[in-house]
């Protein structure tokens, strides 16, 4: 995927217009509906908003993802767990900027559906026959497109996928053409490319830097080009881009030249600028072609929400849950539990809010975040890369200026809804903090010990016939990075806790590493046919199919004479019958024996609440089943120390 990254072909535009430009080539929809809000039409209040347009998407989306953000590619990967992935070796605090800005990413996925498929549908007004179109029946159309949204996400979405890049490539098009149609209105327009008209709104206009609250809405999407660039590569976004961006730039142009037309009035609340400059006759058309595109916009947040879980999945940020692969092409894969949650918020959403004006409020906190921790994370992976400090600074002065500005406009909108994304993103975060810090606090208790020291009696063991036999091959998973080492857990549940006798013990580690596809292997055969240690490094996009894996690694050892599998069981061995596998996985649970502080309390309850209600160890593994004996055992982290008691003689 990595070596033909800059490659540029015109499958690979279409693709990509498909894919990733659902969110921000949306955006015209409502962003100058919420510009312009209230306020009475003004040269200042135009000009101004499309120069602030303008250069936001140039600053922001061109500059800092298109040219600078796309270079720190994790192996032709992109995305804020990639970019965390980058740089996690040279960093362990690193993680909290991926884990806020994975939240934020997840929280912006559950209100661009319900915006984008409203303002759509909402264009229906622009229609005479349609102008008294009830709230409550928009909302029963957009619940409906939502529902049926999330149901298809089961089958996968490579058939109609096809379509999406020829709608989008329709779409852009009707932009482009539609401003162009409108931009000789007022040809004064074209002063908008000036800043001067943008700093002078920003300053001079009644709570003018408000506004960029409004403004922020049309670059949303510009943290989907950085996700999406596994898909779509390097080149194909970089050339794509410029086609959007011109369609975009247009359609504000037109939309702003209609506006100048009329100066002094107060846009009617369910008036759009964007249905506004349609001829009569298209409206139909123009509506029918904007649900198409929300529709392929929803559709990208909803695969990009499925991918950065995923990867933060493998990353242990987040629980285990169960990934379905719907389709044979890469990348594509479906998680039941996701898409319900964003199914309910989503649907939440529409009806809490019911106009997409209202939503306007809660849109863009929360992505304002998610662009800062990338920003904090990019600055430190120019670091790592030697970047001159000059330009490492350059670059954070001038995006901490604008994200913080937008961020603080942003802010005000926190009481007129923006507290429902934060209050998502917070809950989110609150999953992965905890998922994060109880594995740390799990660690202070887990011992290992020098595995030499147990090889003797563990042969004795398999040679003891007094003993029943376990199985034939004994498999435990184990978190010892050291190949020397074992937990101290499965020393005792093959020694102590009813002896396990079998013929070969089997030791698998998984290595989870930054390299996002990486799928290899690597044998110590410690005693020959009776210990042997098997170690996976499997990158954090790659699924972990332990069960298949560990067959495959087996049946190679066979081949290359590495190992005997037959049965030891005399008449079995006779006729050559492979023997018997058993996996066993250690589930923890939380002892009484504990002396927790209070906040560590809290978090390994909620941790072992949130284990309850996820996929379990052996099927978070891929483990079949019926070859797998949990064996649980109790987690005692901080043993209480202070019980007092006294014996008494009689």
């Amino acid at each position: 995927m990595g070596i033909n990254i800059n490659r540029v072909s015109l499958a690979g535009l279409v693709v990509a217009l498909g894919i990733i430009y659902g969110d921000i080539g949306t955006s015209p929809l409502y962003v100058f509906k919420a510009i312009v809000g209230g306020n009475p039409i003004s040269d200042l209040l135009v000009v101004g908003g499309i120069s602030c347009i303008i250069w936001t998407l140039t600053l922001q989306t061109t500059v800092k993802y298109v040219i600078l953000t796309l270079r720190a590619d994790n192996k032709g990967e992109g995305g804020i767990f990639s970019l965390y992935a980058l740089v996690r070796r040279h960093a362990k605090w690193a993680v909290t900027f991926g884990m806020i800005g994975g939240a934020a990413l997840l929280a912006d996925g559950i209100i661009t559906p319900p915006i984008t498929v409203t303002s759509a549908i909402e264009g229906l007004r622009t229609l005479e026959v349609f102008k008294d179109l009830g709230q409550m029946t928009i909302v029963k159309i957009v619940l409906t497109i939502i529902t049926g949204l999330f149901v298809m996400q089961q089958f996968g979405t490579v058939s109609i996928g096809r379509m999406f890049g020829p709608i989008m490539v329709l779409w852009f098009s009707m932009l482009g053409i539609l401003g162009i149609s409108h931009i000789a209105d007022d040809l004064s327009i074209f002063k908008a490319f000036s800043p001067h008209y943008a700093i002078e709104l920003l300053t001079t206009y009644p709570k003018g830097f408000l506004i960029l609250g409004a403004v922020f809405l049309c670059t949303t999407g510009a943290e989907a080009l950085y996700s999406d660039l596994g898909h779509c590569g390097r080149g194909n976004i970089r050339v794509s881009w410029i086609f959007v961006k011109s369609c975009l730039i247009l359609n504000y142009l037109g939309q702003g030249a209609w506006l100048l037309t009329q100066k002094g009035q107060i846009l009617p609340k369910d008036q759009n600028p964007f249905f506004t400059i349609m001829p009569e006759w298209f409206i139909i058309f123009g509506v029918l072609i904007a649900t198409m595109a929300s529709v392929i916009a929803s559709q990208a947040l909803i695969s990009g929400s499925f991918t950065l879980i995923s990867e933060a999945m493998r990353l242990n940020l987040w629980p285990k849950m169960r990934v379905n692969y719907p389709t044979e092409m890469r990348g594509q894969l479906y998680i039941p539990g996701i898409n319900s949650m964003l199914f309910v918020g989503c649907s939440a959403i529409v009806l809490f809010f019911q106009e997409s004006g209202n939503m306007e409020a809660a849109y863009g906190l929360s992505i304002t975040i998610c662009m800062l921790m990338t920003s904090c994370l990019f600055a430190f992976y120019l670091y790592t890369k030697r970047v001159w400090v000059g330009w490492i600074l350059l670059y954070l002065v001038v995006y901490f200026t604008i994200e913080f500005s937008f961020l603080f406009a942003n802010v005000v909108k926190f009481m007129h809804g923006g507290y429902v994304t934060v209050i998502i993103a917070g809950a989110l975060f609150l999953v992965m903090i905890v998922w994060f810090k109880s594995r740390k606090i799990k660690n202070r208790y887990v011992e290992f010990v020098r595995l030499e020291d147990y090889l003797p009696i563990i042969q004795e063991l398999s040679n003891d016939t007094s003993i029943p036999k376990y199985a034939t091959h004994l498999v435990y998973m184990s978190s010892a990075d050291n190949p020397k080492e074992i937990e101290h857990k499965i020393i005792y549940s093959i020694l102590n806790k009813k002896p396990k006798r079998a013929d070969i013990y089997w030791f698998v580690h998984v290595d989870v590493v930054d390299e996002p596809y990486l799928s290899e292997y690597s044998v110590q055969t410690i005693i020959p046919n009776e210990v042997i240690r098997v170690e996976f490094r499997l990158g954090f996009k790659v699924e972990q199919r332990i069960n298949l894996m560990f067959r495959m690694v087996v049946e190679d050892m066979v081949r290359n004479k590495e190992v005997n599998i037959t049965s030891r069981y005399e008449s079995l061995s006779k006729n050559n019958v492979v023997g018997d596998f058993q996996f066993i996985v250690m589930e923890k649970f939380l002892s009484h024996d504990n002396d927790l502080p209070l906040y560590e309390r809290m978090v390994m309850k909620m941790y072992f609440f949130l284990k309850k209600i996820s996929l379990s160890e052996e099927r978070g593994f891929g483990l079949d089943s019926s070859y797998v004996t949990i064996e649980k055992y109790p987690l005692v982290v901080a043993p209480v120390t202070n019980l007092q008691l006294k014996r008494i003689v009689h």
